[in-house]
């Protein structure tokens, strides 16, 4: 079954609308809901391999595509049809973009499309008994095949992400450490030079001093 519906820009991975009544019977909805914002939040990073993926979390799977500036989400028990998953998605793919497509890359704020929800619900309805004669048609229909899209886990998807955060932090933090070096790498120089120098000038100081005040009483 379908359990969970989220939409996303995936340029700065903010939400744009989700099924209202997904999850009020899943247990740890909360949870499988952060685990989708975090892959949203990495898809914004551009941390992704394919326009179409199965991420597998626990006892269900994530289903997404990306159109444009846009992915589309779905979780469902790891039993569900993975190629009814992605037609469902592409349903949606495709009202969304007839309806919202002009605004989506406007949208300021998060859930501006929430109306979409009468939509998602309605089409979800559809797509819940994989044995309906409408969902074994689209079981059986070989013009739409699912057989090259990749299926990761999510600790692995969410993993890659933390990682390459990891480097870049640690690339930051070299840099800004290599910059704080450098600086008291002069500093030394420049201590090593007056040390070196000071005793001649002292002592040019006082021939000086003392040839002035010859000239002075004579």
């Amino acid at each position: 079954m379908v359990k969970l519906t989220m939409i996303a820009r995936v340029t700065d991975g903010l939400p744009l609308a989700e099924g209202l009544d997904d999850g009020r019977d899943l247990k740890d909805a909360e949870f499988y809901k952060q685990q989708v914002k975090a892959l949203f939040k990495n898809l914004s990073r551009g941390h992704y391999e394919a326009s179409r993926m199965s991420v597998e979390t626990g006892p269900y799977v994530f289903h997404y595509i990306i159109e444009g500036r846009v992915c589309y989400l779905t979780m469902c028990d790891r039993a569900y049809p993975k190629k009814l998953a992605f037609q469902y998605l592409e349903e949606l793919r495709n009202e969304f973009e007839r309806v919202n497509g002009s605004q989506i890359e406007t949208a300021a704020r998060p859930y501006a499309f929430i109306k979409f929800d009468t939509f998602i619900q309605k089409t979800k309805k559809l797509y819940q008994d994989t044995h309906t004669q409408r969902n074994i048609a689209k079981l059986n229909d070989e013009l739409y095949e699912v057989h090259q899209i990749m299926t990761r886990n999510v600790q692995e998807v969410l993993g890659v992400g933390e990682q390459l955060d990891q480097v870049s932090q640690m690339s930051s933090r070299l840099s800004s450490e290599s910059r704080i070096y450098a600086d008291k790498a002069r500093d030394l120089n420049r201590q090593a030079l007056i040390r070196k120098w000071a005793p001649v000038a002292i002592v040019f100081g006082v021939v000086f001093v003392l040839f002035w005040i010859k000239n002075k009483l004579w």
